[in-house]
């Protein structure tokens, strides 16, 4: 399957604005392609009890997982500022998860026009997945 980068970058951008961001005003939206050719799309919702918080790359996963997917094949997240805003870790784990495998494209995007392509392996290596649980 093609991946279309810019396609995913706009997608992005795009969910972005649907942040809920009452306490940090920091938006993050994120756009994951997975197996049926879709994209799905998610961005950060915050909570007063912080532990609550969920992030936009997860968001978009469950979003997909909801809908009966489970091969993550890239994703692309940006954030509310000039600089570039990597997946936090509980995100990259997430990721693992339900990754294709472990060379999926992370997308960490900065603009429409600016951004980094990542694999999985190389933002969380070693990683722990079902296989270490020999399922």
């Amino acid at each position: 399957m093609e991946i279309n980068v810019e396609e995913l970058v706009l997608a992005a951008i795009e969910i972005r604005e649907q942040a809920y961001v009452p306490y940090s005003k920091f938006k993050v939206g994120a756009a994951a392609l997975f197996e049926d050719g879709n994209i799905y799309k998610g961005c950060n919702i915050e909570n007063a009890s912080f532990g609550a918080t969920n992030c936009a790359e997860r968001t978009a996963i469950f979003n997909a997982v909801s809908k009966g997917n489970r091969k993550l094949k890239a994703i692309a997240v940006i954030g509310d500022t000039e600089k570039y805003t990597a997946p936090c870790g509980i995100c990259r784990q997430v990721m693992a998860e339900f990754a294709e495998n472990e060379n999926i494209k992370v997308i960490i995007v900065k603009n429409s026009k600016d951004y980094i392509i990542k694999t999985l392996d190389e933002m969380l290596p070693g990683s722990f997945t079902k296989k270490d649980l020999e399922i």
